[in-house]
């Protein structure tokens, strides 16, 4: 079973998210902003930060976790940015995903970085 942790500061974003992986088969547990945690198949981070900010977010992430694939989302990022983009892969971030989404959104990218759960 894929473990995804959740990095999301907003409770109710935070449930949301957890709940709709949940539902799809995946081992999920959410984690405090600067917490390095357990290892993870996937993170999944709210970048809600001034890009500076978001940006050293990122990096600890990847520093504490190299090899883990991360999806970032923010209410920054542009609607109808999908994937991934150069700055983002600078980073180290797989796909990058705008709020609002829809759970078909999070899914599919979830499945595109680390496959199905099942």
């Amino acid at each position: 079973m894929s473990r995804i942790v959740v990095i999301e500061e907003d409770t109710l974003m935070r449930e949301l998210l957890m709940e709709w992986l949940r539902g799809e088969g995946y081992s999920v547990r959410a984690a405090a902003p600067g917490e390095a945690g357990s290892p993870a198949d996937l993170v999944i981070v709210d970048v809600y930060k001034p890009r500076h900010e978001g940006a050293a977010r990122l990096r600890a992430i990847k520093a504490a976790h190299p090899q883990v694939p991360v999806i970032a989302i923010s209410g920054q990022f542009r609607p109808g940015l999908a994937g991934s983009c150069t700055a983002a892969e600078t980073l180290g971030v797989r796909r990058v995903i705008a709020k609002p989404f829809s759970q078909t959104d999070l899914l599919a990218a979830v499945h595109g970085v680390i496959g199905s759960a099942r």
